[in-house]
């Protein structure tokens, strides 16, 4: 057949042939099944067949001519030119020989999959699924298409489409002349994943351009709601090195509304939407091995075509196989400078401007940048010619036909969609600060003046008014490199995979009481004793509220123990993929009791002190029988991100040990509790905050194998003084002669230990206090951990000590 290839005959070197989708499809299909790579088959309707229905019909200089005047800044000016090109087009005659090879390829199709086979109808452009431009939905799909007459109807819309108003504003934006730009049609055998789910992942993140991780969404249906942006999806994140080495490293589960599925129409063809229960909603669409599997072939696939890719999976509900549909790829990290990038940093203080009420709505970022300006809300893509540059464009949800003024936006925020969604990729590639998923942010901002966006800290915030902030820009490519190590303080997962590429020698410290707060938030021994307080909850008014509460936060768990350690170690794993193979001190929870009192039935469990500062924290609490049961399911945590993800680099720092006996009894509890000292070099730390922890450093260094400085709370106990009193703030500093005797004792007690045991810090004095990280090196140190904004100062500054003083050379 002339116009017609199978996609078993094409492949990347037929872009020009079959676009670039088709192309990748046939390069799928002929490469990586045998790998395992699950590809439905098809046809492509060659671009050659499109230049001939143009010139058959004699069309092409009155396409020319319609564009002669174009101006893709006027709304109108395109829209008209677009409408008169593609009715030209969808009215022209499809010649008989191209018409009758569409037909026989139809029934070859229907002789491999049956009578009426349903099929997706693609457009496939020349210049798209580039490595530098993704024109991604810019021409039509058309899906659940059956029988030879509809799909000779849908290749005619599809080339039609070639003249969509956001692909002419796209191309003009791009360069691309428009009538060398020509166009193919796919037609693919559905996958009934309107039975199942289906969705996009990428082989990098596409937030942070982190490149060992595969982010995967998915939503019940079409995978087209997930596209649009239609639907908040499930979100899951696996670390590719481990993963690559057999290991189960999902290391984020995040679950999405999902409230509505795009599924076949039920008496003909085309598809319609239908609502979700809530009993669905609060399931994953994917199970582990599900995530697992696809995780595996976005590898396969990024490293058949040796660089990051766009995938679209989906999941036939009646065999229940994966498949991959589509692949393109990545387009906006996979041309970063890896050598520098920009900080964005808000100048106002952000629990204050909660406080104040200033904090207007949430959702998921999108990039990492801020931007601000006027609100204009707008609900209906032909409202759009109201929009001026420069707004923050407020809206449900964005498709293609919103480009034109997406490119022009100071900001945008979108009520639906996850972070694969149409406004989230389109935004990444323009560099404009995104908020996704706010579910009610048209509701809330109707009427507000002016906001800031803000995405740099892995959240998105709308702020009200136009709110200060900066932009650090960091050039990487000449840091020297000390020979004191340069660690970050970390306790945030979401910010992990952007501060892992700021150069530095692992976490110092990473703060289990802020993943439990953010990723559990409910007591352990409530989860612990679950199925007890439900049967008082008949009894009891404010314990049926917290099972509510506990229910709602677990939904997809049915073993609520199972809940907290899989979300600890996920929020632990996703820490120690971003700095791997860097070594990351994980701290056990040094929750106060009043703050695990703050905590979801808290209040059953925890004792009112007068100085819970210096009360029942910390070690004291892991081998104590009260909360013993508590304290094992941290060390189960920790054992699933070692041993099931494949994160060995995860080593465990102890808290407020005030004794050495008291460290055996947490090493002996852990041990009960299968995390080994030593076992697959699992090193046990211990914090050293405690005034003991210097006088007695040589029996310390007999039961831990390294040391890290809390200088806040060796500080507070140093001088009598508790750091939480506005009364005696004034006297607070780490820079005081009896603080720095102690660090300097500690330091050289550690190093004169047989055997020499590691010592750091991680208190906030060298992320405050240049002069006190000079001082630090000047004792020998061997490692400073830091605030990740002071990392590359305190580099540069430890270097230039470094040299001064003759270390290291």
């Amino acid at each position: 057949m002339k116009h017609v290839k199978w996609f078993e005959e094409v492949g990347t070197g037929d872009v020009a042939l079959v676009g670039g989708k088709n192309a990748s499809l046939g390069e799928l299909i002929r490469n990586l099944r045998e790998k395992g790579v699950n590809v439905p088959s098809g046809f492509a309707i060659t671009a050659d067949a499109y230049k001939y229905v143009i010139e058959k019909a004699g069309i092409r200089e009155k396409i020319k001519d319609t564009l002669a005047d174009l101006d893709t800044h006027d709304m109108e000016n395109l829209s008209t030119r677009g409408r008169k090109i593609r009715e030209l087009i969808e009215n022209a005659p499809c010649p008989e020989d191209l018409e009758e090879e569409i037909r026989m390829a139809y029934r070859e199709m229907e002789q491999r999959y049956g009578e009426n086979v349903d099929v997706a109808v693609r457009s496939s452009a020349t210049a798209e699924d580039l490595p530098t431009a993704s024109f991604a939905g810019q021409q039509e799909t058309y899906l659940n298409v059956r029988g030879e007459d509809q799909l000779v109807e849908k290749v005619m819309e599809c080339f039609a489409s070639l003249f969509t108003d956001r692909a002419i504003s796209y191309r003009v934006d791009k360069g691309f002349d428009h009538l060398s730009v020509y166009l193919s049609v796919g037609v693919q055998k559905m996958v009934r994943s309107d039975l199942a789910s289906a969705g996009v992942m990428f082989s990098i993140d596409p937030e942070s351009g982190f490149r060992d991780a595969v982010y995967i969404t998915g939503a019940y249906g079409l995978g087209e709601n997930v596209v649009q942006g239609t639907v908040n999806p499930d979100q899951f994140y696996v670390f590719k090195p481990t993963l690559k080495e057999d290991f189960r490293p999902i290391v984020e589960k995040k679950l999405g509304a999902k409230r509505k599925k795009m599924v076949y129409k039920e008496t003909e063809t085309g598809t319609e939407q239908k609502d979700i229960t809530i009993e669905e909603q609060r399931k994953f669409v994917l199970s582990d091995d599900e995530v697992l599997t696809l995780g595996r072939w976005a590898c396969i696939i990024e490293d058949h075509y040796g660089m990051p890719m766009d995938i679209e999976w989906a999941k036939d509900g009646i065999t229940n196989e994966l498949f991959i549909v589509q692949a393109r790829p990545e387009t906006v990290h996979s041309q970063r400078d890896l050598t520098g990038f920009e900080t964005y940093v808000l100048e106002e203080d952000r629990d204050l401007l909660k406080e104040e009420g200033k904090l207007l709505v949430e959702g998921e970022a999108v990039g990492h940048k801020i931007g601000s300006g006027e609100v204009n809300v707008i609900e209906d893509a032909s409202d759009i010619r109201k929009f001026k540059p420069g707004q923050v464009l407020v809206t449900k949800m964005t498709d293609p036909d919103w480009e034109p003024i997406m490119k022009v936006a100071g900001a945008i925020v979108a009520d639906k969609g996850g972070r694969t969604c149409h406004a989230a990729i389109i935004s990444r590639e323009l560099g404009i600060p995104c908020v996704i998923g706010t579910d009610n942010g048209q509701e809330i901002l109707k009427g507000v003046k002016e906001v800031t966006v803000d995405c740099s800290e892995g959240i998105g915030r709308i702020y009200e008014g136009k709110l200060k902030y900066r932009v650090d820009k960091l050039t990487t490519s000449n840091l020297p490199r000390p020979c004191t190590q340069i660690m970050m303080n970390a306790g945030v997962p979401e910010n992990a995979f952007v501060h892992g590429q700021i150069p530095n020698d692992g976490v110092g410290l990473a703060r289990e009481e802020f993943i439990i707060n953010s990723y559990v938030g409910i007591h352990p021994l409530a989860l612990i004793d679950y199925e007890q307080l439900k049967s008082r909850a008949k009894e009891d008014e404010k314990i049926a509220s917290v099972i509510e509460k506990i229910d709602e936060r677990s939904a997809s768990y049915a073993d609520k123990v199972q809940f907290f350690i899989d979300n600890l170690a996920m929020g632990i794993g996703k820490i120690a993929a971003g700095f791997y193979p860097n070594d990351v001190i994980v701290r056990l929870s040094d929750f106060k009791t009043n703050e695990y009192a703050n905590l979801l039935g808290g209040y059953l469990y925890e004792p009112e002190e007068s100085n819970p500062m210096i009360g029942w924290r910390g070690a004291s609490r892991y081998y104590d029988k009260k909360f013993k049961p508590a304290f094992g399911l941290e060390c189960k945590a920790i054992k699933k991100v070692r041993e099931e993800m494949g994160l060995t680099n995860v080593k465990v720092m102890v808290p407020f040990c005030r004794t050495p006996e008291e460290g055996r009894n947490v090493i002996k509890t852990m041990n009960e509790f299968g995390l080994k000292q030593g076992e697959e070099g699992l090193e046990v730390y211990v914090m050293c905050e405690i005034p003991s922890n210097v006088i007695l450093a040589d029996e310390f260094a007999d039961v831990f194998d390294g040391f890290s400085i809390g200088s806040n709370d060796l500080t507070q106990l140093t001088l009598g003084l508790d750091r939480d009193s506005d009364l005696v703030a004034h006297l607070f500093d780490e820079r005081n002669e009896a603080v720095k005797r102690l660090v300097k004792h500690v330091i050289e007690a550690a190093h004169e230990h047989e055997p020499r045991r590691k010592i750091g810090i991680c208190g906030q004095a060298p992320s405050d206090f240049p002069e006190f990280a000079e001082f630090l090196v000047e004792c020998g140190i061997d490692s400073i951990s830091l605030n990740p904004d002071a990392v590359i100062s305190t580099r540069l500054n430890v270097a230039e000590v470094e040299k001064r003083i003759g270390k290291c050379t």
